[in-house]
């Protein structure tokens, strides 16, 4: 962590364990270095750097690319080495730079439904994140959030003080598929993106609150 995320990650940490006496269990499943996708459902604004402040190590967020061109914002989103994305288009760019990240021994954090549910469900997992497995070469840990629908999901105006609770998974692999990917016929190939996809949305699904209440270390 650079001093600028850091002193983010600390006030985040700080939020997170006093306003919403947020819990954590198996963050360790996170690899302390290296390339690294954590995959989470997303229920709220809260998601992001709520995972991102179990880890000790720096995570990238996706920020849409409009967002770099604000000189204050821009040099903050750039500190935190958050990955600019077009949301109306280019997405080839936006794959090369979370790629590129990924190369570089970066982890960052990917969300498979692709945006906020509205109901607190579960969403189906959009391809992006097949394709962006299956490209690199980096290992899946499967994230669930639980609590921040209920603290500032799309109906709630402000944050409110609902106790949260993140749960990481076991890192997954897709070596298999990485190899049929590199041979198989383009129509295989969305099909291999859909099924990590859905292999990632069953792992996260699959995860429930422990009864332990294990706080922030």
């Amino acid at each position: 962590m650079n001093f600028v995320y850091y002193c983010a990650w600390v006030c985040f940490r700080t939020l997170y364990k006093t306003y919403f006496r947020a819990r954590m269990h198996n963050a360790e499943r996170v690899p302390a270095s290296g390339p690294v996708i954590i995959a989470s459902n997303h229920a709220s604004f809260l998601d992001p750097p709520l995972v991102g402040s179990c880890l000790h190590r720096g995570i990238s967020y996706l920020a849409r690319d409009s967002l770099f061109r604000y000189p204050g914002i821009g040099w903050l989103l750039r500190k935190w080495e958050s990955v600019p994305v077009n949301r109306e288009g280019g997405g080839a760019a936006g794959l090369r730079a979370i790629l590129d990240r990924l190369l570089a021994g970066g982890g960052i954090i990917l969300f498979p439904e692709g945006t906020r549910t509205r109901d607190n469900k579960l969403q189906p997992a959009r391809s992006g994140i097949g394709l962006v497995v299956i490209k690199s070469a980096a290992p899946v840990v499967p994230v669930r959030v639980f609590g921040t629908y209920e603290a500032f999901g799309k109906h709630v105006p402000f944050p409110l003080p609902h106790q949260l609770t993140v749960k990481f998974g076991l890192p997954m692999d897709f070596t298999v598929l990485r190899a049929e990917a590199k041979n198989c016929p383009q129509a295989r190939l969305k099909e291999i993106y859909q099924q990590v996809a859905d292999e990632i949305m069953a792992a996260i699904a699959k995860l429930e609150p422990c009864e332990d209440q294990a706080k922030f270390p």
